[in-house]
């Protein structure tokens, strides 16, 4: 079946050349028999125009149309008269793409030259039809699409049907980027054309001084083209605007260049708006990435100037670290009161480095400069840290930061700060007045009247008592504490420390100008004073109160304390007489030396060495006593004493005898002597006889 498109005016037909008649292609039975090569046609599509028709032609199962629009004006001059319409204003010719029942699918104007001055038969339409089947799904294969002649007096125009680049092509002709990108990111068009929609995307963008928008889109225009995105950092800066490129600059796949990394980093630093992306920046990068040096010196002559500000400052300190200059980082640190910068200390050992820091350090964190300053106290002289917490003049308070340190030094050494006691003494009473005591006790490198002036300007009575004590004005001291305190059993105590009989007498005088304090004197002197000395001293007529209570109380103390006395007292003397009575039973007990034969078999059956060790160290102090006496022999036959072969007994009036002398000697005087009853009070001793106890022959003849 062929198809014949007419287009007459402003009407089109459409025509179906058939030469089947059974059915017609307008449902109409034919009875017509056929003929040979008899061909019919059928109107299939007819349909009126509002414009005039100068040209037609297929485009698969739509129609191309050249439409020719006349002036309205011409319009109207035809209906009303039949003169011929004035030239040059007609416009420009159209191509519509219709469907057969005249549903418009896209239409386009042809500038052609010279078409003011053209009639509709002026234009012609054709066609070279292509040799394939028309479109499948609404797209030709490659190479495939018919093309279409336009031709006017002066001008023929070639048309084909739009492809995808046609299409991206006047989406970027229209200034429509995004559905370009979409166009291409959708896998319409080359691959290729991808680095140039983005390209002209961008150009478009920055041409708009859309520059944020710009820097966002570069990720998803760029991909993974090293060259492409260093060409627009450096585009970027060129323009200014490359702080809003920073955060979508790539580290990693694809990495650029270090000397774009420093471009970007030292355009960051231009601008105190700019400083927080910067810190942010250096922290995220990786540090290999890049030199620290050049941004360090786009950095550093700002530091005096009215553009450092604290953030700029930390990013410098971190560019330090990266650099390994980390002494210039801790004074930076140190000056932003950042709270790691002891970590940073320990980390990197900077300890040597500190030493004009410690304001900076207190003001920060005061617990721990303290504790870090009395760990090195050997690096940091005291000196040094006193000198500087005295003439800074920053804000905070130094004075309490001083006694902190001062404090915690004076706990660790106490001659370590002792110059500065004096100073001391006067921050305790500032800012901790209950360690002024144990620290006035403890040192000896303060000056007494400085301080005794201190604690008068405070009235710190106690401190002030203490002081007079120690400058040895006792009176002033009792007079202080009884006046300012009315504390007699300080004042009792404090006279008693003094040993010093002259005050217990101020202290009853100056009491006795006050009843009460008579009273309280009466309740605190028993053991000190005699109270009764005390009643003799109160004038007639002083009304004391409660005296009878007291005197009640005094007197049961008194006998109570007496009693406690007399008891000690008959205890040491019982203990007294029994350690002479068990002294004197020990005198006379005498001491047995074994030969050497007993000695070792005792040992080996009975005795431990410790005992055989007391033993020996005995016979030996006694045995030189007994040269001087008997000049080692025998008191009773006069012989050698051979302690390696006979067993001797030695007294501890130094006498020695023989065993076997000893023995008979005392068998002779028990038998000629009736004192029977000294014996068997006596106790059992450790001879080896087992009988009574052994006496010396001679100092018991020479007592009878």
């Amino acid at each position: 079946m062929a198809v014949l498109v007419i287009g007459w005016g402003t009407s089109v037909k459409i025509a179906a050349i058939r030469t089947d008649l059974s059915q017609g292609l307008n449902g109409i039975q034919r009875t017509i028999a056929a003929v040979g090569s008899e061909k019919y046609v059928d109107i299939v599509g007819s349909f009126q125009t509002g414009y005039h028709i100068s040209g037609i032609a297929p485009f698969g199962d739509l129609l191309v149309v050249l439409a020719y629009i006349p002036d309205e004006d011409e319009n109207e001059k035809k209906i009303s008269t039949s003169v011929t319409p004035r030239q040059g204003t007609a416009q420009c010719p159209e191509i519509h793409l219709v469907s057969w029942k005249n549903d418009e699918v896209t239409t386009d104007a042809l500038p052609i030259h010279g078409y003011e001055h053209y009639k509709a038969k002026d234009y012609a339409l054709a066609h070279a039809p292509f040799s394939g089947s028309s479109n499948a799904g609404g797209q030709w294969a490659a190479g495939d699409e018919p093309l279409y002649y336009i031709v006017s007096p002066k001008d023929i125009v070639v048309t084909k049907p739009r492809d995808a680049e046609d299409h991206i092509a006047w989406l970027l002709q229209h200034d429509c980027h995004e559905k370009a990108l979409a166009a291409v990111e959708a896998g319409q068009g080359r691959t290729e054309l991808l680095d140039e929609v983005g390209s002209r995307y961008l150009d478009h963008l920055i041409i708009e001084r859309k520059y944020a928008e710009a820097a966002q889109r570069c990720p998803k225009l760029l991909r993974g083209s090293p060259s492409a995105w260093e060409r627009w950092v450096f585009h970027f800066a060129h323009l200014r605007q490359l702080p809003v490129l920073v955060p979508y600059i790539p580290t990693e796949n694809p990495q650029l260049s270090d000397t774009a990394y420093e471009v970007a980093l030292v355009a960051l630093t231009t601008n105190p708006s700019f400083h927080e992306l910067l810190l942010t920046t250096v922290k995220n990068w990786p540090p290999t990435l890049y030199s620290a040096s050049p941004v360090i010196s786009a950095i550093e002559p700002q530091l005096n100037s009215s553009l450092m500000t604290d953030t700029l400052k930390e990013a410098l300190a971190e560019l330090y670290v990266i650099n390994s200059q980390h002494e210039k980082a801790l004074s930076l640190y140190a000056e932003l009161l950042k709270p790691e910068v002891f970590e940073f200390i320990e980390k990197y050992n900077l300890h040597d480095a500190i030493h004009d820091k410690v304001v900076n350090l207190m003001l920060l964190d005061s617990k721990r400069t303290v504790h870090l300053l009395i760990q090195h106290r050997d690096i940091i002289p005291p000196y040094e840290v006193v000198e500087q917490l005295l003439h800074s003049n920053k804000t905070g308070d130094k004075r309490y930061f001083l006694h902190l340190y001062l404090h915690a030094l004076f706990e660790i050494d106490i001659h370590a700060g002792k110059d500065f006691h004096d100073m001391q003494v006067e921050l305790y009473a500032d800012y901790e007045p209950r360690m002024l005591l144990p620290f006035l006790r403890t040192s000896q490198h303060y000056r007494l009247d400085k301080a005794y002036e201190i604690f008068a300007q405070r009235e710190l009575v106690r401190e002030q008592v203490f002081v007079l004590g120690r400058m040895g004005n006792a009176k002033e001291a009792l007079s202080t504490i009884i006046n300012k305190l009315e504390d007699i059993e300080e004042a009792v105590e404090f006279v008693t420390d003094q040993h010093d009989d002259e005050l217990w007498e101020e202290l009853i005088r100056q009491c006795l100008q006050k009843p009460e304090m008579v009273g309280m004197l009466l309740e605190h002197t028993v053991g000190n004073l005699d109270p009764l000395y005390i009643v003799s001293l109160v004038p007639d007529g002083l009304e004391i109160p409660r005296l009878r209570d007291r005197l009640v109380k005094i007197v049961t103390d008194y006998r109570t304390e007496t009693s406690l006395r007399n008891g000690c007292n008959d205890i040491l003397k019982a203990d007294c007489v029994n350690l002479l009575v068990k002294y004197y039973h020990e005198a006379r007990r005498g001491v047995y030396m074994a030969s050497m034969d007993e000695e070792v078999h005792g040992n080996r059956v009975d005795d431990g060495s410790s005992r055989a060790s007391e033993r020996s160290s005995s016979v030996r102090a006694l045995d030189i006593k007994s040269r001087t006496r008997c000049g080692a022999r025998c008191c009773l036959c006069f012989d050698p004493l051979p302690i390696q072969d006979i067993s001797v007994i030695v007294f501890y009036c130094c006498h020695a005898y023989h065993l076997s002398c000893l023995e008979g000697g005392l068998d002779l005087m028990r038998s000629n002597s009736n004192q029977d009853s000294d014996n068997e009070s006596d106790d059992e001793d450790g001879s080896p006889s087992g009988g009574s106890r052994m006496r010396c022959v001679l100092c018991t003849t020479a007592a009878a």
